[in-house]
Order: structure tokens, then C-alpha cells, then sequence
């Protein structure tokens, strides 16, 4: 997203109108906000943010109250942000409900409506898209991958804001920072990695049973020929033990068939 132009008029400390070229500021690359306490530039940002959700971040967020008290009386307050995003050309155009001198209104005031008008440049020329405040919301809200809260975490922090945002929930900003990023294919990527692991880990559990089993078996088998096994692996090398268990049952079970094979050879010739 690429501010382009703002405009100001009777808004917050601006009495008048005042735009702001922001493509020429940023020609230069990075500028500054700067000027005394009252300024306004904490209001820079907040018409930034009024125009495009349509209220300003934390507790100056009365929308009744950001008409300027300076402005002359039948000035309209209102907002223009020219920006792109997505490729595309959008200007938005806002303006807080007030109320205007009426001779015949209550009080001599009649309450005018927040108004919203957003447009789309297309092949030169400025399309209407919308001209309700929600629609117009919403669809810059989805243009932006960010509500109003998470924009101004991230995007507009004044006055050491960038604090809270460290210091929010963990999981707030995790989900904030995929949707800036668009990490959601690697939190894809994990969980499969995730499930290979935890299906490795099942085969290794499983081969470690298969493996008591196979020594229980060897052990039953060198215990029945009663042999010494004092030079064996000790049985936390289960590997190890089994093959020699294995190894010196062959040997003993050939020796005794050999003995056995003798002692018929000598039966058959006595006999």
C-alpha cells in the first residue's frame, strides 16, 4: 500500500484546506513529520487513518469531535486519500457528521451524516465504487489485509506505539504478522513437517517394541542353553546384544548338534 496525496479540510488542528504530495516527499526518499507539540502532526496520521476507516486510533476516536473548532462555521470537514494497493488506484473521500449553521435547523444547526465516496482509477479516468461508509470499509479493509487496530500497530504508530505492539499477545501478532507477510504457506509447510516428524516418531516407537521383543525372545533362548553371558553387550546396547545372543546361539545350538551327532555315533557302535 502507497499513499499518493492527502488532503485536510476543518479537520482536527486545520482550520482551512492543506494537501500533502506525498509521491513528491517520497522522491527524496524517506521524510520526516516534524514541528512543536500542536502542530498537528499526530493529526496527519489520524486523517490518514479517518479517511480510510473511517475513525481515528485509541480515545480520539469520537468522530463528532474531529471537526476542527478554528474552521468557519459552513466548512465541511473532510478527508481525501489518494493511495494504491494491489496494483490498483483508489482515492477515498470522508467526511465526520456535523453540524452545519441552519437559520431554520434546531438551535440553528442541522446534523449533517458522515458521507463516504470511494473511487477507482481505471484507464485514466476516476470510477465510483462505492458511496457508503461499511462497503467502502470493508472493501479497503480487505484491499489492505488490515483492520483499523492492526493498521495502526503496524503501519501508523505515533508516539511510541511500536511499544504496545511488542508487548501485545504473542498470538496477535503472530496472526497480524501473516496476514502482512503472507506466512500462511510456510505454517502449511510446518504442520506437514510436523506430521512427518510425529510419523516418525510412531515408527521408531514402534521398531523400539519390536526390538524389546526380538531381545526378550534372544534372552528366553540363551537363558534355556544356559550359557555364561558375562561378555555379552550390556542390555541397554540392545542391537548389539541381540546379535551376539543370536550369534552364540547359533554356536552353542551347532555345538550341541555336533554332541548330539557324536553320542548317536557311539550308541550306533556299542550297539
Amino acid at each position: 500500500m502507497r499513499i499518493h496525496r492527502l488532503v485536510i479540510s476543518a479537520f482536527g488542528p486545520f482550520a482551512g484546506t492543506e494537501e500533502i504530495d506525498f509521491d513528491r516527499l517520497s522522491a527524496h526518499g524517506l521524510f520526516l513529520l516534524n514541528g512543536p507539540t500542536g502542530a498537528g502532526k499526530t493529526s496527519v496520521l489520524d486523517a490518514v487513518c479517518f479517511a480510510l476507516y473511517g475513525s481515528v486510533p485509541g480515545a480520539r476516536q469520537e468522530g463528532k469531535r474531529l471537526r476542527s473548532d478554528h474552521a468557519g462555521p459552513a466548512l465541511e470537514p473532510a478527508v481525501t486519500c489518494e493511495f494504491s494497493a494491489q496494483g490498483r488506484h483508489f482515492e477515498v473521500t470522508r467526511s465526520p457528521a456535523w453540524d452545519k449553521p441552519s437559520a431554520r435547523g434546531k438551535n440553528g444547526f442541522t446534523t449533517q451524516q458522515a458521507k463516504t465516496l470511494l473511487r477507482e482509477r481505471i484507464s485514466g479516468t476516476w470510477a465510483d465504487r462505492s458511496g457508503r461508509n461499511d462497503e467502502a470499509g470493508a472493501e479497503i479493509t480487505a484491499l489492505l489485509g488490515m483492520d483499523r487496530e492492526q493498521f495502526t500497530r503496524v503501519v501508523m504508530l505515533p508516539q511510541g506505539d511500536f511499544a504496545a505492539f511488542l508487548r501485545s499477545k504473542a498470538a496477535d501478532r503472530l496472526e497480524l504478522l501473516q496476514k502482512l507477510f503472507g506466512t500462511q504457506r510456510f505454517e502449511a509447510l510446518e504442520q506437514e513437517l510436523s506430521a512427518q516428524a510425529q510419523a516418525a516418531r510412531n515408527d521408531v516407537a514402534r521398531l523400539n517394541g519390536e526390538l524389546e521383543l526380538l531381545a526378550a525372545r534372544a534372552e528366553a533362548e540363551a537363558a534355556a542353553l544356559a550359557f555364561d553371558d558375562s561378555a555379552a553387550p550390556a542390555r541397554e546396547e540392545s542391537t548389539a546384544r541381540i546379535a551376539w545372543l543370536q550369534e552364540t546361539v547359533a554356536h552353542r545350538a551347532a555345538e550341541l548338534a555336533a554332541a548330539a551327532e557324536a553320542a548317536a555315533a557311539v550308541s550306533l557302535h556299542t550297539s
